[in-house]
């Protein structure tokens, strides 16, 4: 019983301190673009080295 003095208030810091942490993060424009790094990768711009190009270099 005397465990429950200490594991409450611990538990309510830090269930409060994930929400602080969760809207410091929603504030700092960490949500802001949730497909672009995805589809980023879709598009590669590198062309392809052709077997002359690997030989010679």
């Amino acid at each position: 019983m005397e465990a429950l003095y200490v594991l409450i208030p611990l538990s309510t810091v830090l269930v409060f301190l994930a929400i602080g942490v969760f809207f410091r993060a929603s504030d700092g424009g960490q949500f802001d673009d949730l497909e672009g790094p995805a589809l980023r990768i879709l598009h590669d711009d590198d062309s392809p080295v052709a077997a002359d190009d690997q030989a010679a270099g």
